[in-house]
């Protein structure tokens, strides 16, 4: 799922914190709380966004956070997006039940499967579609961004990659790294910039200390589960957020019931970044551009072909929104300002 909001917000990037960890001798823990984005049109879903926000719009490279569901297909009528474009960035799919299908103007075409990552890489352009399938009944998952440096933002191309990883074990629970390297777990799946990204199941009771890298920030997003990181509780559907120096973390399920938790992490991206809608660039002009180039069918995001919707007005391809009428500034990641401080 991308960004649907008709009315997409520009997000100032500022420093956030909150008292945690420090206290009971862990790591840190700073509070980040979703918000509710309708995705627009009679069947759309509501989901829960935690990045980005103006309290924090970056966690390494990791720009985008939503979670949805679970979703009763039968009631809401499921995912449905139409052709939809995006420019500097790799979206990040995961679900935890249901069926997608995708097609892109990369000719990709796969099916999204709980527990099997799928990646799809924008280079300068892409579009793509995403429609849950007529079997899925209960639709539920988490859909992410990361940045693409500028090296690659023009140059890595139309690219899709799929992984299926093997679960971890551990005492109390185990993990499925999608991502990165964790719990002697790696994936195989490319990256632009460092970037870790694993779902971790804990039962009742159980508690994990994990070995990070300690040039990473990491966000923790609660699905389900009493769940503490570094002593400090964390309600679902919130994202919790360490900084860099930390090399172990320590989260806990406090509560009687399985818990289910998707781990992020990363080096501070550097770069000054403008988000808008589901372009990311680096100045005004740039957005202003891609905008035009996605209403006049450019080539630079291509066609896709095989997508069979339902949506009620018969779009088969999403119309950009209206730009701001002020110019949209640059934003950085406070970790990444923090360092050259």
């Amino acid at each position: 799922m991308s960004n649907l909001d008709p009315n997409p917000d520009e997000i100032e990037c500022e420093a956030g914190g909150a008292p945690g960890g420090p206290e009971l001798g862990g790591a840190r823990v700073e509070i980040i709380t979703s918000r509710d984005v309708p995705l627009g049109g009679p069947r759309a879903m509501t989901v829960k966004r935690t990045l980005p926000q103006r309290q924090r719009s970056l966690i390494g490279a990791w720009c985008f956070v939503d979670h949805y569901g679970p979703d009763d297909v039968s009631a809401t009528g499921g995912m449905d997006v139409p052709s939809h474009p995006h420019t500097g960035l790799q979206t990040v799919s995961w679900l935890f039940e249901g069926n997608v299908t995708h097609h892109d103007s990369g000719d990709n075409h796969a099916a999204v499967r709980p527990g099997e990552v799928n990646l799809m890489t924008s280079g300068a352009g892409i579009c793509h579609t995403e429609v849950s399938t007529q079997d899925t009944t209960m639709l539920h998952g988490v859909q992410l961004w990361t940045v693409l440096p500028d090296e690659h933002r023009e140059s890595s191309g139309r690219r899709f990659d799929h992984y299926a990883p093997e679960p971890v074990t551990f005492d109390g629970g185990s993990a499925l790294v999608f991502m990165g390297t964790l719990l002697g777990s790696s994936s195989p799946i490319p990256t632009f910039s460092p970037l870790l990204g694993a779902e971790l199941r804990l039962e009742p009771g159980a508690e994990l200390t994990m070995d990070v890298d300690p040039t990473y920030e990491h966000g923790l997003l609660v699905d389900a589960g009493d769940i503490t990181l570094e002593g400090v509780r964390v309600e679902p559907t919130q994202l919790a957020y360490t900084g860099v120096g930390e090399s172990t973390l320590t989260v806990r399920n406090t509560g009687d019931a399985p818990a289910r938790l998707i781990l992020i992490g990363g080096t501070p991206f550097e770069e000054e970044i403008i988000m808008w809608w589901n372009f990311i660039g680096r100045t005004h002009d740039e957005i202003a551009r891609y905008r035009q180039e996605w209403e006049e069918h450019s080539d630079r995001f291509g066609r896709v072909h095989g997508y069979i919707g339902h949506d009620p007005a018969g779009l088969t391809r999403l119309p950009a929104p209206t730009l701001p009428t002020t110019t949209l500034k640059p934003r950085i990641n406070p970790a990444a300002r923090a360092q050259t401080d």
